[in-house]
């Protein structure tokens, strides 16, 4: 939602808002001269939005009693979904479109790197923000845009992209799907929507250009080299063979984003051997194996993980990164729905780590589930030491921590924490 405000604001719309909490996004916002309230109630609206002649952009994490949306429904305002207005914005464009489970954010992250060295004419719509220019919009022109197709209440349905890839296909958002197979169903609605070229990882089920970073495809890497500041690889395409790539990021899952990207770009017409050299200066999303801290006794890691098989793949990059050091994990789950739904899994990968900490539930838009809670999750965790703590008590906790490396996982408000948690250890390692 931010970013589209971004784009508005630079399109010389006159742009409001309402959110629930302050935010570093909202104040990023407001330094736009957007003006964010934070009260819900009808009263708190400016003037200058209670014109009947004012359009209302909303996301699925506005309840329906909510009292402003109430207001401009009954008013009779033009009340459009964020992602009915990304579709509208795409239109008349080459549109790139990122879909899958896992990965989104950082392959339209890495894509839009990959255009902004182009100097290609295009607009990039992101679903993280970037850990250098800190903002999740980027604007050179129109001629392409490049999006997130978000599955979560088939959102991606409202658009028609001209290239789309697809990076994985996992159960989840099963609140809104009733089972696997329908949100396999609905991946499959979406690629037939597609106009022009669709990229798969190679194991989906799928028609399309393939890519892996663990098997043969069209387009595939192997002779993979992890180091310390990302990874060696040689990159195999149907007509090439480029060798000794690299990658700056950490992380098996992170090069097959990379390579989903640059299989996308390559597909709208940019050079391969320009994208290869690009994808060594990939600044990085925040929250997505974010290194905040890394010292001889300390190593903090950030990260959104909030799904199994993505703290699962932040373990096993950690794994083979720092193979000697014990690592302690804080996680916050997301949603009742999802943690009832993946409550052994939940259980099974965080067991991986040598100590876990764990934080209450982020109902984010759910109501609570009688019976799923952090305690019933904390339960099932075998092996491995557990406790259950508070925020508040996260920040001197995490002090007297011994293993040296922490990653704080979660997608809900722990990442407002983490800016206050990363400071509190610098300091206590100073002293």
């Amino acid at each position: 939602m931010s970013s589209i405000a971004r784009y508005l604001v630079l399109q010389g719309a006159e742009v409001y808002g309402y959110d629930k909490t302050p935010s570093a996004v909202i104040s990023s916002l407001q330094a736009l001269g957007i003006t964010v309230v934070f009260d819900s109630s009808v009263d708190a609206l400016p003037t200058a939005v209670l014109s009947k002649q004012t359009l209302i952009v909303y996301t699925p994490a506005i309840p329906k009693n909510h009292p402003q949306f109430n207001f401009y429904i009954n008013q009779g305002n033009d009340v459009v979904k964020r992602a009915a207005l990304l579709g509208d914005l795409t239109r008349g464009t080459i549109c790139l479109a990122v879909a899958g489970t896992h990965g989104k954010t950082t392959t339209t992250a890495i894509l839009t790197h990959l255009f902004e060295q182009s100097k290609a004419s295009y607009t990039a719509f992101i679903g993280g923000v970037f850990q250098d220019s800190k903002t999740n919009m980027m604007s050179r022109g129109n001629v392409y845009t490049i999006v997130e197709a978000d599955e979560f209440d088939r959102s991606f349905f409202h658009l028609k992209p001209t290239i789309a890839c697809v990076t994985s296909i996992d159960a989840d958002h099963l609140d809104i799907y009733e089972d696997a197979d329908s949100l396999s169903e609905a991946y499959r609605n979406f690629a037939a929507q597609v106009k022009d070229t669709l990229i798969v990882e190679k194991a989906l089920p799928l028609d399309g250009v393939t890519f892996s970073v663990s098997e043969n495809a069209d387009f595939y890497v192997d002779q993979i080299k992890p180091v310390s500041t990302g990874v060696y690889f040689n990159l195999h395409t149907p007509n090439a063979v480029l060798k000794n790539q690299f990658f700056n990021q950490l992380g098996k899952h992170n090069l097959s984003n990379a390579l989903a990207a640059l299989v996308m770009a390559n597909k709208a017409g940019l050079s391969l051997e320009e994208l290869t050299k690009n994808l060594a200066t990939f600044p990085g999303v925040e929250r997505r194996l974010q290194v905040l801290i890394d010292q001889k006794n300390r190593v903090l890691i950030d990260d959104y993980a909030h799904h199994p098989t993505e703290i699962k793949a932040v373990f096993e990059t950690l794994k083979l990164s720092f193979p000697e050091d014990k690592k302690c994990v804080v996680f916050q789950p997301h949603l009742f729905s999802r943690t009832r739904d993946f409550m052994e899994d939940f259980a099974s990968v965080l067991s991986l780590f040598d100590r876990v900490i764990l934080l209450e539930i982020y109902p984010a838009r759910e109501l609570p589930i009688p019976g799923i809670s952090a305690q019933a999750l904390m339960n099932k965790i075998k092996g491995t030491s557990v406790e259950l703590v508070s925020k508040k008590e996260l920040g001197d906790l995490l002090t007297n921590v011994n293993e040296r490396i922490i990653a704080i996982l979660g997608a809900g408000d722990i990442g407002a924490e983490v800016v206050g948690l990363k400071h509190k250890l610098m300091l206590h390692e100073i002293t």
